[in-house]
């Protein structure tokens, strides 16, 4: 662009003599082309004859002076490469490759700085589970940009887990299955806790009941009694019951399910996969929350994973349900503007989770 400039203001320059003078103009012009091939041949004697492009800019522009039937005797070069290099100079003008960019999008640097920043406040986080927060705060970037971004910046992207592998079923059947199993802890003087974990398969809403040190059947049986007077109408939409062969569960834990017309269905004997989502969802419980606190009793306990419950069903996005909590219904529209919309975090726990929303 700018030899082009350069070309096309040379031109303009000699064309004013060249009006004014036309005899004179012709002679001066074949001298300079004389002497400026004279200053390129001292330049390079001890080697073959070679034109910069500064050589051929000058060559180009004074051939508008010098009659086109005496280029022969005056130019160094034959005529078809004198016009060659005007017409190089006259397709770099109209060149604008330099300026087209191809290929999507570069991502913005405040997204960037939000992605880093939620990988150094949760470094349990991967990049998907990233991604979801991020599609809570209305930025609707894909996993693969979120796992670029980590690793370009030194930090593990944390590889995806797969799901479960039992899909002839459960894929099938999700929405109107629910599917229970016991969730053990211990308090930090060595006492053992158990409790009973409730999961929706459909909507991913998680049940956790009381803490007990001694799960017996009666127990159980009370839990199964709570749970279906908290589920209300929405047993309507459930068709079965998904556990496991453990002794805890009773005849009656199994009768207060079918009397909501709910089949219940017992996984083979040391299969877990069967019960793939519930064990899952036990173990995110663990690795997010149990295996960083130190519980002191039942009472600490019941808070604790009811603390967790709710941050699980009302703000914790899920990959099965495109990123959304288990109570969402849609995203929030998409911010544009991130300087005037900043995420505000609220910590759950002690800020053992984090929690970010747009502030008002």
């Amino acid at each position: 662009m700018i030899v082009s400039l350069l070309y096309k203001v040379t031109r303009k320059l000699l064309s004013v003599p060249a009006v004014l003078l036309r005899s004179e103009t012709v002679k001066d012009a074949e001298l300079l082309v004389l002497r400026h091939e004279n200053a390129v041949l001292r330049r390079q004697l001890a080697g073959p004859v070679r034109y910069e492009p500064a050589d051929r800019l000058w060559f180009a522009a004074l051939a508008g002076l010098v009659d086109r039937r005496r280029w022969r005797e005056v130019f160094p070069v034959t005529p078809g490469t004198l016009l060659a290099w005007h017409r190089t100079l006259v397709a770099r003008k109209w060149d604008y490759s330099a300026r087209r960019r191809t290929g999507r999008p570069p991502t913005r640097a405040a997204t960037k700085s939000l992605v880093l920043r939620l990988a150094r406040e949760n470094p349990r986080w991967g990049h998907r589970r990233i991604q979801g927060e991020l599609a809570r705060l209305g930025h609707h970037i894909a996993h693969s940009t979120v796992w670029q971004i980590l690793h370009d910046a030194g930090i593990d992207p944390a590889p995806r887990r797969t799901g479960p592998t039992w899909r002839e079923f459960l894929t099938a059947q999700a929405q109107g299955i629910i599917a229970a199993d016991f969730l053990h802890l211990d308090t930090v003087l060595g006492r053992r806790l158990y409790a009973l974990a409730f999961l929706e398969h459909g909507t991913r809403r998680l049940h956790i009941t009381s803490v007990t040190a001694n799960p017996t059947q009666a127990w159980t049986t009370q839990q199964a009694r709570n749970l279906t007077a908290d589920l209300g109408h929405r047993t309507e939409s459930l068709r079965f019951l998904l556990r496991d062969r453990d002794g805890k569960y009773s005849q009656t834990f199994d009768a207060i399910f079918q009397s909501d017309d709910l089949r219940v269905i017992k996984s083979a004997p040391q299969a877990p996969r069967m019960n793939a989502h519930c064990e899952r969802v036990i173990g995110t419980i663990r690795r997010e929350l149990l295996d960083h606190i130190l519980i002191t009793g039942e009472s600490h306990a019941h808070q604790v994973l009811k603390t967790y419950e709710d941050h699980y069903n009302r703000h914790r996005p899920h990959q099965a349900r495109d990123q959304l909590s288990p109570e969402a219904r849609q995203h929030p529209a998409a911010v544009h503007d991130l300087a005037a919309h900043r995420p505000h975090r609220t910590r759950i726990l002690g800020g053992l989770i984090n929690e970010y929303r747009q502030a008002a």
